[in-house]
This record gives C-alpha cells, structure tokens and sequence, in this order.
C-alpha cells in the first residue's frame, strides 16, 4: 500500500504542480473542472446513488453548471459566492460534531445539492487565485498549506495520538495529530511570510489565515469521512491506487480553498 500511495503521488504531484504554473487561466480552468467532474462522480455515491444513471446524470449536471460558469464567470459575484461558502463549512461543522445525529444532509437530495456548492465554490476559489498576481505562486502556498496539515497531522497521531478528535466520524483522528498538523501550517505560512519579506502586520495575519486554513482542511477532511461512513464504505473511489478516489485527495482542499481566498482578498 505505501508503494502504490508512493508511485501514486509522484505521478501526481508534477501533474498538478504542471498544471498550475504551466497552463494559463483557460487551460486551467479546464484542468480544474476535470477534477471535479471526477469528484462529482464519486460524490454521487456519497450522495445514496448507485444506478449508473443517477450517477452519470449528477455528473453530467456539474459538468454543464462548470460550463456555464466558465461562460458567466465574469459576471458572478465570487466574493459573496465565497463568504456563501465559508458560511457552509461552519454549518458542516455543528454537523460533524453532532453526528450520528439526525440532520437535513441525510436526505439524498441535500447531499447533491451540497455536492454541487463544494465542487463549484472550490472551483471558483482556485480560478480566482490563478487570477491573481502570483497567483501560481499563491496556488502552490494553499496546497502545501493543506498537505502540511495532513502530513503533520499523521506524524504527529502516531507518535502523540491518544486522544481521540472526532471518533463517531473517523476514529483514526487525534487531537495530538490537529495539533502536530496546524503546527505544520503555522510554519509554512511563517517561512513563506518571511520568503516574501511581508510586514510585520502582513505577516502576522498570513500566519493566522494559515492557522484558519489548515483548520478548514482538517473539517473538509472529515466531512467526507461523515458521509462515507454514512453510506458504510471506506474510500469515495478506487481512482488513485494506494489512495482510494480523487475525493479522498480534495476534500481538504474543497474547504480550504474558499477560506484560503477570503482571507487572500483582505491581505491585499
């Protein structure tokens, strides 16, 4: 399994780092819709569908609300789109907490329709940033930020963890291991902050978003752990050997993000 998570993440590791500095904004646009389209086919499972049709009809639906929004994205209020979603992820929250506890997510269509806000706030979110100036630059700061978190936070459980963070939903988590993690993110953003020779002001608020950050990756993480273990499977997808499915790898990335771009938007 290690050697298959290994081979799996070379190969992807430079195809996305290719994809954010080498391709320009269409391209990218592209690149990242795809991603979703494949998230949208698993998150259908996730959602209680099993028909091939169901599942290729929820599909299909994000793609053509992608191609839309490529087409009127000028014309879309991001921002508010942004701050929607954060609003989100903080409601995903009391959820998280309050699992098993019966709530409006567990109605099938609730889950598409939160299946189809994720995947389209994180698009918007990672178009925005390579809209920016430095705005590769700025893509590759979020992703380290969010695998720093995870990475952190796995070192940290197994050689800390012995308080459990969220045992109903993904009894593997550790508070031992949320904190080894946002210690990670703490670094990066310091280290970069420093890189960049930012104010100290600006610094000190890179920091904390960076701290906000890591947090909203670990609520992603486990908001997909919820529903997996809602509909009794381990991984969203077979996709990624060693990996499970491309889900398993965003998630942290689809809560992220849109924290990520906010608080981007009041640094500068």
């Amino acid at each position: 399994m290690l050697k298959q998570r290994l081979i799996t993440a070379l190969v992807l590791a430079p195809m996305t780092l290719a994809g954010v500095f080498l391709l320009p904004l269409p391209g990218f646009e592209l690149f990242v819709a795809a991603a979703m389209l494949l998230g949208a086919w698993e998150w259908s499972q996730l959602a209680g569908f099993e028909r091939l049709a169901s599942r290729l009809t929820f599909s299909g639906g994000l793609g053509v609300l992608l191609g839309l929004c490529i087409v009127i994205k000028p014309w879309v209020p991001v921002q508010l789109l942004m701050l929607l979603s954060v609003l989100f992820w903080l409601l995903a929250l009391s959820w998280v907490v309050s699992y098993p506890g019966v709530s409006v997510w567990h109605a099938r269509s609730s889950r598409l329709a939160i299946g189809y806000l994720v995947l389209i706030s994180s698009w918007f979110a990672l178009v925005e940033l390579k809209r920016l100036d430095q705005g590769g630059v700025l893509i590759l700061l979020l992703l380290l930020l969010v695998w720093a978190s995870d990475i952190g936070a796995y070192i940290s459980g197994k050689a800390w963890g012995h308080n459990k963070l969220a045992p109903n939903v993904s009894p593997g988590k550790t508070r031992e291991g949320l904190w080894g993690g946002l210690l990670c993110c703490v670094l990066v953003g310091a280290v970069y902050g420093l890189a960049r020779e930012l104010p100290l002001l600006q610094l000190v608020y890179l920091v904390v978003l960076s701290l906000c950050t890591g947090l909203a990756s670990v609520l992603g993480d486990l908001f997909e752990s919820m529903l997996k273990r809602h509909q009794g499977i381990k991984d969203s997808g077979c996709m990624l050997p060693g990996h499970g499915g491309v889900l398993d790898r965003i998630d942290s990335l689809t809560a992220a993000a849109p924290v990520f771009v906010l608080g981007i938007w009041l640094i500068a």
